[in-house]
């Protein structure tokens, strides 16, 4: 008997058996085209962190040349300690402020948010709907039109020149609390009542149960916190004017004046701003992963 592999062909009237070879093609040939598309969006996404550290290396003179060079023949690795030692930027202090504001804002406001959206999704009170639209409402109103009113604020509470003045107006983000919100209102109930029924109060249940279990998202909202703290300059160059209260970012503004460009200083600065986001990612890559699927809670 012919094998069920087999089949008839009416040209010849015989059995024949199918190529394995064509079946096999088609599958390398896609896996093949799969990983050539994701290896040049990965060289296309790596391109400008290539060109910030090769530029790093240079010279005015070779960043400005018009011969194009891959890697510099003699890279100077005195840009970034000269980036230190100059007394008028202040760099480290810099990166300490920019550290400072950005760890605040990954903790209080992944925090704060947390507590919000368990509040609006677990804990019963009058015109808690409504409470929820107004957070809504916050994330439709333009970073513009409320730039001016908290600037005054800030001001008048004696916020300028100091960290707090900077820190103190993100930390409430409806976006966060909107996903939190989502979140919480998809966690087991069964696993709350049961907190409930061990004498845990409201608090009780989210601080042992629903914040171990919120890790995922945390982290996910949290990192998005760290860079948006990181990498925010109009804010922290109209409050923070001391020296002290620079951030990473206003320091490097320092580079580009009217009258010269430092370019090997720019791009040096450029790449010590960009390692700890990068190490951030590299650290919490699959925790991000885990918040984006909304997950907190397995099996």
């Amino acid at each position: 008997m012919a094998s069920t592999r087999e089949i008839n062909d009416p040209t010849y009237g015989r059995l024949v058996r199918p190529n394995r070879t064509s079946t096999r093609v088609g599958p390398i040939i896609s896996l093949a085209l799969r990983y050539a598309v994701l290896i040049v969006l990965a060289l296309t996404f790596l391109f400008p962190f290539y060109l910030i550290v090769r530029n790093a290396l240079m010279t005015q003179a070779e960043i400005t040349g018009f011969d194009w060079v891959w890697w510099p023949e003699t890279p100077q690795w005195s840009n970034f300690t000269d980036l230190f030692d100059d007394t008028s930027i202040n760099m480290a202090s810099g990166l300490r402020a920019s550290a400072i504001i950005a760890v605040v804002n990954l903790v209080l406001q992944t925090l704060f948010a947390s507590m919000a959206g368990y509040a609006l999704a677990r804990i019963p009170f009058r015109w808690r709907e409504y409470f929820f639209v107004y957070v809504l409402l916050t994330l439709m109103i333009p970073g513009a039109v409320t730039f001016v009113p908290t600037y005054v604020v800030v001001a008048e509470l004696g916020g300028i020149n100091t960290l707090w003045g900077i820190v103190v107006p993100g930390l409430f983000s409806g976006f966060a609390t909107f996903l939190f919100r989502q979140f919480y209102l998809d966690f087991p109930a069964e696993l709350e009542e049961a907190g409930r029924l061990d004498g845990n109060s409201y608090i009780g249940v989210y601080f042992r149960l629903l914040l171990p279990n919120s890790l995922g998202i945390m982290a996910a909202l949290g990192v998005l916190s760290f860079i948006g703290s990181w990498n925010a300059f109009l804010w922290p160059v109209i409050v923070g004017q001391s020296p002290e209260t620079r951030t990473v970012q206003v320091v490097l503004s320092t580079f580009l004046t009217a009258q010269t460009i430092n370019l090997p200083a720019l791009f040096a600065g450029a790449a010590v701003g960009a390692a700890p986001l990068v190490i951030v990612f590299l650290l919490l890559q699959r925790y991000i992963v885990q918040g984006v699927r909304m997950s907190g809670i397995k099996g």
